[in-house]
């Protein structure tokens, strides 16, 4: 797969997926990181307003145009066959809408499947889904 961040290959493993999409994200390179999901993903960025298609990949663009750069540990991961659910604790540092520095924290639940490829691609991302900050349902 080649895009301004290289040639990369998704992961096989479910171990290494977080670490290359840290890794892709912080390049800054929406269509890699939009490769790292699945044709139909939704993205619950916004609390209550799940994203799919091209809304999805074009919030994914506008919002890595801020040079967002993130942090993030798997704290836990359950498996079965081709579909996983990361618990994700993470840490942005970006530049708001205004241009003001913007630290963003959270816990996210991720689903991914496993596709015909053997490679690991977001079903599901929801970032805010555990202690949301803004006290709505993700």
């Amino acid at each position: 797969m080649a895009s301004e961040f290289g040639s990369f290959e998704l992961a096989s493993d479910i171990e290494g997926h977080q670490d290359l999409f840290g890794k892709v994200f912080n390049s800054g390179d929406a269509d890699a990181v939009n490769a790292m999901y699945t044709e139909d993903a939704i993205g619950v960025w916004d609390p209550g307003k799940p994203l799919t298609g091209q809304a999805r990949k074009d919030r994914v663009a506008e919002f890595l145009s801020r040079g967002p750069t993130v942090d993030a540990t798997v704290r836990q991961s359950f498996v079965t066959k081709d579909i996983a659910m990361l618990i994700v604790d993470w840490t942005i540092d970006t530049t708001s809408v205004e241009g003001e520095p913007e630290h963003l924290e959270g816990a996210a639940v991720d689903v991914l499947r496993r596709g015909e490829d053997g490679k690991w691609r977001y079903v599901v991302d929801s970032p805010y889904a555990i202690n949301n900050p803004y006290g709505q349902d993700v």
